[in-house]
């Protein structure tokens, strides 16, 4: 069975889907990745898999470059005829779902892991917003095409509006760890106590709200605590610039690391995991895996992020946009380190119990097996 997987980039696949792939080729599928090429490209194919570079513009709304990637994919589909593809990321479910419709490819996953900055205050209250609920309708009008949701808010958001079916939707905890490789550590006790930030630099992740809590606690804190900042500058309108890092971070208390390929060594140094985020999130990546290394985390109760924490039990859940609360529970941890020990362990149990790599697959697996 040929079967397509289409992300807006290459580096999705690497840092999000790279097991799932892996399992579908040792399943026997004929697997041929689509993607916007950042670079990956070499080692994607190493995996065993064909690669296409995809014309995409992943933050833009340009019409003209819209109505590109959504020619390329028709045209694609028309040409190598897939079994079945499956579509990851709310823009690629939009074009790629559209795009099989038409060329009647005869089965489709689409994989919507957030509804990001679009769907912020939940409402459709926009043009844009109603084209696109429309165009999602549309596609998801036939039989065979099943989407999967990592959260129940977001499901919901869909079905409420009757743009897709109940019967339709499969529920995923998030992408998954590999709960052998990133292993519980000890926790770290030594000052200073790092303080950790792993995700892209946008306003919307709470990357600010970290900095401005960083000021807040500086007076008291600068000699037992840091704050490192690690991931990639985006060029979307939000994105936190490089100017503004550097104007902030001093190279000790607060540390831009960049985007760097060594997180699970990075989350074994940190005592704490930050992500005051307010982007409408699937279930974070980041999160899953400093529960999987037995961190306490402190996040938003928001949507996606409240999944990876039980209040008080495993790390906090703070307001959105509130960096004086983010202060306060950063202050109570870095004072209590039987609290950082205990909540750690809570951590790593959750893992175990809902973010298992093994189960994300099966999950995968079985969706497969049922379309076919």
């Amino acid at each position: 069975m040929k079967l397509f997987y289409i992300f807006s980039i290459d580096y999705q696949l690497i840092s999000h889907r790279r097991d799932v792939v892996a399992a579908a080729v040792k399943n026997g599928y004929d697997v041929t990745v689509v993607a916007a090429d950042t670079g990956f490209r070499e080692e994607i194919e190493k995996m065993g898999v064909r690669f296409i570079d995809l014309p995409i513009n992943r933050v833009g709304s340009n019409p003209i470059e819209e109505l590109r990637t959504l020619k390329f994919l028709y045209k694609l589909y028309r040409k190598e005829k897939p079994d079945m593809v499956h579509h990851v990321s709310i823009k690629v479910t939009l074009w790629g779902g559209l795009a099989a419709k038409l060329a009647h490819v005869p089965r489709v996953i689409n994989a919507i892991n957030g509804l990001g900055v679009l769907f912020e205050n939940g409402e459709v209250d926009t043009a844009i917003k109603w084209i696109f609920m429309k165009l999602v309708r549309f596609a998801h009008r036939r039989e065979k095409v099943l989407t999967i949701f990592q959260n129940d808010q977001d499901r919901d958001f869909f079905v409420s509006r009757g743009v897709i079916r109940p019967d339709q939707i499969r529920r995923i905890n998030g992408s998954g760890i590999n709960l052998d490789v990133f292993q519980e550590t000890p926790a770290v006790t030594g000052y200073p106590l790092k303080m950790l930030y792993t995700s892209r630099m946008v306003e919307e992740k709470g990357v600010l709200d970290i900095i401005k809590a960083a000021q807040i606690l500086k007076p008291d804190y600068e000699d037992k605590i840091c704050f490192l900042l690690c991931g990639l500058i985006e060029t979307n309108p939000s994105a936190v610039s490089k100017e503004v890092l550097d104007e902030v971070c001093d190279g000790k208390y607060i540390q831009y690391l960049g985007q760097r390929t060594d997180v699970k060594e990075l989350l074994e140094e940190a005592a704490v995991v930050l992500l005051p985020s307010y982007y409408r999130e699937g279930i974070p990546k980041s999160l899953i895996e400093a529960t999987a290394i037995g961190r306490p985390i402190i996040t938003t109760d928001w949507i996606g992020c409240r999944e990876t924490v039980v209040d008080r039990l495993n790390g906090f859940l703070i307001s959105i946009k509130s960096p004086e609360q983010l202060a306060e529970k950063i202050a109570l941890l870095v004072n209590d380190e039987a609290m950082r020990i205990a909540m750690g362990k809570e951590s790593r149990k959750i893992a175990v119990a809902k973010f298992s790599i093994e189960e994300v697959i099966n999950r995968h697996m079985e969706i497969y097996q049922e379309l076919s």
